[in-house]
């Protein structure tokens, strides 16, 4: 009897990365039903290991031409690549193999090797939801098209997930029992006691979204609010809202970069998940900007996720070319740097890493209730991203490799 695929790749695994390719916390099955089992224990030593099931042949041959998260991205997102089993599981047990590196002889081994094996060598094309961008990074047209890229999704494929609330940031929980939209509520009030909003005070929002918080702000504070989103679909939802809640005349949305703001001073300005966007470039102008658009003693809140760990990218394959591309979250020591160095002053900085943990909890357990329905209105391809880059986003707050923080500022007077 001919030797199975598995049979014939186990020893190719071997001979790759120093053989870390073969120390497998997870089984591997092959498109021909062979299987490579698990030969390294789980990470708790308690759950079953994951099985990855390789559906179409061509995910090896990305994988070996991308032997990174971006191989792997392309062979998940297309389907040629599925899982058995936890995806949270199988992301800690992929973990331990972060650290493999494929050098240029490794991966020319991995072609020969496959083509011994009999492994097609021709590669997955590009998926349809991988983000191809062009031009110079964090110029006004590139960050139009990448910001477009996450957010030009169906409005109710985002109320799926984070519910009627529709707040992309994460909530402020007073205990664990509470509700996601008791504290969200908790979130928005938050800022705006923090920002000393009082009725007749101008407030600008950056990255208004659907218009969460400018709706808040002036339905709970009698304030004026100018937001902004570079998203077209985003503007035109939040306007809504902004019309159903009755307040039209003191909230404005446009489609807009801050770099095209001229109507300052603001009272106030709040930047709720919008730093990460802006990236290393363009930190200290964004900062600068900022800065311009408040008057003397008006306060600002930047609330951001942050980076904990130095010395590593800023973001991964994956997020770049399927979550926030373009998008990395800078070390909050870098953004408070621009800010200082801006002019503004700080008063208060408060993070909240276990609270962003269990908002992307509550918003995973609501796209795998509603997988059908998102199913519908986003794609097979986008509901793949969807169900890796929240679980991979909750990995990194509980493991420390990110962090959100609110940094709380006045421009001194």
């Amino acid at each position: 009897m001919a030797p199975t695929l598995a049979a014939r790749l186990a020893p190719a695994l071997e001979q790759l990365a120093d053989g870390a390719l073969a120390r497998r916390p997870f089984a591997l099955e092959l498109w021909d039903g062979s299987e490579l089992p698990a030969t390294a224990p789980s990470v708790d030593g308690a759950r079953p290991a994951p099985r990855l099931r390789v559906r179409d042949p061509r995910a090896l041959a990305t994988i070996a031409r991308h032997p990174d998260q971006l191989g792997l991205g392309r062979a998940w997102v297309t389907g040629a690549l599925e899982l058995d089993g936890d995806v949270e599981a199988a992301l800690a047990a992929c973990e331990p193999l972060s650290g493999a590196q494929l050098g240029w002889r490794d991966r020319l081994r991995a072609l020969r090797l496959a083509r011994q094996a009999g492994v097609p060598l021709r590669p997955l094309s590009p998926p349809a939801a991988e983000a191809r961008l062009h031009g110079r990074r964090h110029s006004l047209r590139r960050d139009r098209i990448a910001v477009r890229h996450h957010y030009d999704v169906p409005t109710s494929f985002y109320r799926l997930v984070l519910g009627p609330s529709l707040v992309y940031s994460c909530a402020c929980f007073a205990d664990p029992g509470e509700s996601l939209e008791a504290a969200q509520e908790r979130k928005l009030e938050l800022v705006c006691r923090k920002l000393a909003l009082e009725p007749g005070m101008r407030v600008l929002d950056v990255g208004c979204g659907w218009g969460s918080f400018a709706t808040h702000a002036a339905t709970r504070h009698d304030v004026s609010v100018v937001g902004i989103t570079l998203s077209p679909p985003q503007a035109e939802r939040a306007r809504k809202r902004v019309a159903e809640a009755g307040v039209s005349d003191r909230v404005e949305v446009r489609v807009a970069d801050y770099r095209e703001l001229a109507d300052e001073p603001f009272d106030a300005v709040a930047s709720i998940g919008m730093v990460e966007h802006v990236g290393a470039v363009n930190i200290d102008a964004y900062a600068t900007t900022i800065r311009r658009m408040v008057r003397p003693g008006g306060r600002v809140l930047n609330h951001g996720i942050a980076r904990l760990r130095h010395g590593e990218p800023e973001a991964g394959p994956f997020s770049e070319r399927y979550v926030f591309p373009d998008a990395a979250p800078l070390h909050l020591s870098r953004v408070q740097l621009a800010f200082e160095q801006a002019g503004l002053e700080t008063e208060t900085v408060e993070g909240f890493r276990t609270d962003y943990e269990r908002t992307l909890g509550h918003w995973m357990a609501r796209l795998d209730a509603g997988a059908e329905r998102a199913l519908e209105l986003a794609g097979p391809e986008r509901l793949r991203v969807w169900r890796l880059y929240l679980r991979a986003a909750q990995s990194g707050f509980r493991t420390g490799f990110t962090s959100i923080y609110q940094l709380k500022m006045v421009r001194p007077v």
